[in-house]
């Protein structure tokens, strides 16, 4: 297997016109049920006939399926945090499960996405570097604004990433593991108030 980032062509960057970005939008739009079959499925010629633009439109935006996916990823990682917020109280504690458990389930529901990040490597210089350190970047802040501490927020974080590989290699049940994902929200929340 080819080396998975080092050689991947740069992306352009998002579209600033309104017909331009109509078009990014939707190939992100269509691209996310590609990726629910996994990364062999984006396939960004059937991307591009899908979202009815050209082939060469995608490739100027996404050069590769792992670019696709990973900017599709960061999408809705950034949709989740403009809907995030600080609360207080029960509040908080149910917005940050609920925060969690997105995260969760676009990583669970999303094998290609999946596949991207345990593939990921940094490679110094390169736009997917750029790109997964913007996606770390959003899911922490994503998950720090509904808890309130960064620390918290990595720890989840990690424990989704445990999760996801549990529940895809049959170790756990999706139930068992959401509710191991609650409980640990639960114990984050109330280890800094007891430290």
């Amino acid at each position: 297997m080819p080396d998975f980032h080092s050689d991947l062509p740069p992306m352009a960057p998002p579209p600033t016109l309104p017909r331009q970005r109509l078009r990014y939008v939707r190939i992100l739009e269509v691209a996310a049920g590609f990726a629910r079959k996994g990364l062999d499925s984006v396939v960004l010629s059937e991307v591009a006939a899908k979202a009815d633009v050209p082939l060469g439109t995608l490739y100027r935006y996404f050069p590769s399926a792992t670019q696709l996916v990973l900017a599709l990823y960061r999408k809705q990682l950034g949709e989740l945090l403009a809907g995030s917020s600080p609360a207080e109280g029960k509040v908080a504690a149910q917005a940050l499960v609920g925060v969690v458990m997105e995260i969760f389930h676009m990583r669970l529901m999303q094998p290609a996405v999946e596949q991207c990040l345990n593939r990921a490597v940094y490679v110094k210089d390169t736009d997917t570097t750029r790109l997964l350190r913007e996606i770390d970047a959003t899911a922490e802040k994503a998950v720090t604004a509904a808890c309130g501490d960064a620390a918290v927020a990595r720890v989840l974080l990690l424990t989704v990433t445990g999760l996801v590989q549990a529940v895809r290699c049959r170790r756990l049940s999706l139930f068992e593991a959401e509710e191991d994902l609650k409980k640990a929200c639960s114990l984050l929340q109330r280890a800094p108030q007891a430290a």
